[in-house]
C-alpha cells in the first residue's frame, strides 16, 4: 500500500464547541492508482488532504505514506517526507513575478539542486505537461489550463511518490478540465505516480479514478471500484452524486410522464456493464419476442474500470411475452429492474 490511514480523526476547537472535521477514517490507497475522494463543501475533504501531507496533525490515528508515518514525523524528517507528497491546487498558487520555467524550478532551488540539473529537469517537465514554447511566459499571460499545467510540472519537480490534487479542475471550463484530467492519466501511466484527487465533481471521478471514497460529515460513507459505485450506489449521497452525470433526474421525470402517457405494458430499467455495452442485445430482443419496445432514454458512461450503460424501455404486448423478454435480459446478465407495470 502507498497510503494507509488508520482510525484517522481531526477535531478543531471552535467558539461553538468541538468540530470533528475528520471522523475515524480507515482508508488505503494502492501504489500507482488514481484514488478519488468526493464530498460536498464541509464534508472534511480539505482537512483530510492537509493530514495527508502533514500540514495538519491528527487528533487521533495515523497517516502512513510508503511505510513512513507522516503524522509522527517532525522537523527535518517531516520536510523530507513532504517532498515525496506533492500537491496541486484549485487556484494554481503560482509565483506571479516568475516565468513558467522559474516557477517550475523553484522547488528545485529550495532543495539545493545545481543549476545545470535544474535546467535539465525543468525542460523535461515542460515537455511532459505540454508547455514547450511558453517557458518565458508569466502566469498573467497564460490561460487557466496552462497555469494548472505549470502547477502540475512544479509539483512533479522533486519526483514525488504521491500527487495530491485539491479541487484541481473546479476553476476550469469543461473542455480544459478534460485536457487536465487526460494529462493526469498520462502522468499516472508514464510515471506510475500515485494520485489522490479531492473533488465535488462526479464527472472528474468517473473520467480518471480507479477507486473512490465518498465523504459526508467527516466520515467515509461508501467506497469501492468506480464502476461498481456508479453501477450500484448504496448511500443517498452517492446516488445524488451519480445522478449528476447519469441523467437519472431526467429519467425519473420521463418515467413519471410515461406512466401517464403509456398506462399499459411495463417500464424497465436496464444496466449494461463492461463488454455487455457492446452487445446487440436489444436488437435480438426485438427479433425474438412479440413485444413492442419503446426506448425512453439511454446513455453509456466510460470509467477507468470499463464502460456501463443505462437504458430505459417500455415493453408492451402480451404479458407472457413481456415476462419472457425480461427473463431473456436476465439470462444475458443484464441488470433488469421493472419500474412500473399495468
Amino acid at each position: 500500500m502507498m497510503i494507509v490511514l488508520e482510525n484517522l480523526s481531526k477535531t478543531f476547537q471552535t467558539t461553538n464547541g468541538e468540530l470533528k472535521a475528520v471522523d475515524h477514517i480507515n482508508l488505503t490507497v494502492n501504489q500507482g492508482e488514481i484514488f478519488g475522494i468526493i464530498g460536498y463543501s464541509g464534508a472534511g475533504k480539505s482537512t483530510l488532504i492537509r493530514l495527508l501531507n502533514g500540514l495538519e496533525k491528527p487528533t487521533e490515528g495515523s497517516v502512513t505514506v510508503n511505510g513512513q508515518n507522516i503524522s509522527a514525523s517532525k522537523g527535518h524528517q517531516l520536510r523530507l517526507a513532504r517532498q515525496k507528497v506533492s500537491m496541486i491546487f484549485q487556484h494554481f498558487n503560482l509565483l506571479w513575478s516568475r516565468t513558467v520555467e522559474d516557477n517550475i524550478s523553484f522547488p528545485l532551488e529550495i532543495a539545493g539542486i545545481s543549476k545545470i540539473e535544474r535546467q535539465k529537469r525543468v525542460k523535461e517537465l515542460i515537455e511532459l505537461v505540454g508547455l514547450t514554447g511558453r517557458e518565458k511566459a508569466y502566469p498573467s499571460q497564460l490561460s487557466g489550463g496552462q497555469k494548472q499545467r505549470v502547477g502540475i510540472a512544479r509539483a512533479l519537480a522533486n519526483q514525488p511518490e504521491v500527487l495530491l490534487c485539491d479541487e484541481a479542475t473546479s476553476a476550469l471550463d469543461p473542455e480544459t478540465t478534460d485536457s487536465i484530467l487526460e494529462l493526469l492519466v498520462d502522468i499516472n501511466n508514464r510515471l506510475g505516480l500515485t494520485i489522490v484527487l479531492i473533488t465535488h465533481e462526479m464527472h472528474v471521478i468517473r473520467k480518471i479514478c480507479h477507486r473512490v471514497a465518498v465523504m459526508e460529515a467527516g466520515k467515509i460513507v461508501e467506497q469501492g471500484n468506480v464502476l461498481q459505485v456508479f453501477q450500484a450506489p448504496k448511500q443517498a449521497i452517492t446516488k445524488r452524486f451519480v445522478s449528476q452525470i447519469s441523467g437519472n433526474v431526467t429519467a425519473n421525470q420521463t418515467i413519471a410522464h410515461l406512466k401517464e402517457q403509456y398506462p399499459t405494458g411495463k417500464l424497465v430499467k436496464l444496466v449494461f456493464v463492461g463488454d455487455r455495452t457492446e452487445q446487440p442485445i436489444l436488437s435480438r430482443l426485438i427479433k425474438q419476442f412479440q413485444v413492442e419496445v419503446n426506448i425512453v432514454q439511454g446513455n453509456i458512461e466510460q470509467t477507468q474500470n470499463g464502460a456501463y450503460g443505462t437504458l430505459y424501455l417500455q415493453l408492451d404486448g402480451d404479458a407472457r411475452a413481456i415476462d419472457e423478454a425480461i427473463k431473456y435480459l436476465h439470462d444475458q446478465e443484464v441488470q433488469t429492474e421493472v419500474i412500473s407495470h399495468d
